[in-house]
C-alpha cells in the first residue's frame, strides 16, 4: 500500500514539475500584446490606436446611393450624414420625423419594418415605434466606403429578390421552431 502510494506521489510531483517547465516555456514564447488583433498597439494603448481611414457618407437625407443589406434581414445601412439627428433618446427621435410607416411614402423613404412595431418577445403589436427599438443607431450605421479589416469570401444569399432592400423578419422570426 505504502509503494503504491509512494508511485501516485511520484507521479503527481514529476506531472507538476513538467507542467511548471512547460509553463516557464510557454511564458517565453508568449505572443505580445501588440501582435494580437488589428490595433498593433499594447493592448492598454489608447493615445496611439490608429483606425482605417473611413469615409463615411456624409451627404443630405435622399441624395447617396443605398447600399444593399450584408444578408437577409441585416439593418440597412444609413445612407446620410447623422448630423443634428443626435442624441437619440425615447423622447426624441430625429429618424422617425422620416421613416415612420405614415410618414415614410409620403417621404419617398424606407419605412421601419413591423417588427419595429412589436414587441418580438410576445408577439404583441404597437401603433407606434416598439420601446425596446427606440435607439435606431444600436443596430443601423452610417454607410461607409471602407474594405473589410479581414478579407472574406462571404456572400449574402437572399431568398428572393427583394430581400437585399426590405425586412421579412416578422413573416420568417419563427421559422423552422415547432
Amino acid at each position: 500500500m505504502k509503494k503504491g502510494l509512494q508511485n501516485i506521489l511520484l507521479s503527481a510531483t514529476a506531472a507538476l514539475v513538467l507542467a511548471a517547465c512547460n509553463l516557464s516555456t510557454a511564458q517565453n514564447s508568449a505572443v505580445e500584446d501588440t501582435q494580437i488583433g488589428l490595433r498593433n498597439v499594447e493592448l492598454k494603448d489608447e493615445a496611439n490606436v490608429k483606425n482605417p481611414l473611413i469615409t463615411w457618407k456624409g451627404d443630405l437625407p435622399g441624395s447617396n446611393e443605398v447600399f444593399e443589406r450584408s444578408y437577409e434581414n441585416a439593418p440597412p445601412l444609413i445612407p446620410h450624414s447623422l448630423d443634428g439627428l443626435l442624441p437619440i433618446t425615447l423622447e426624441s427621435n430625429a429618424c422617425l420625423t422620416c421613416h415612420t410607416i405614415e410618414v415614410a411614402k409620403e417621404m419617398g423613404t424606407i419605412p421601419a419594418p413591423q417588427s419595429h412595431y412589436m414587441y418580438l418577445s410576445t408577439g404583441k403589436k404597437t401603433k407606434e415605434i416598439n420601446t425596446e427599438r427606440f435607439n435606431c443607431v444600436q443596430c443601423h450605421v452610417p454607410q461607409a466606403n471602407a474594405e473589410p479589416l479581414v478579407k472574406n469570401n462571404f456572400k449574402a444569399d437572399f431568398r428572393n429578390t427583394e430581400s437585399n432592400r426590405t425586412s421579412n423578419l416578422v413573416d420568417v422570426l419563427n421559422q423552422g421552431i415547432k
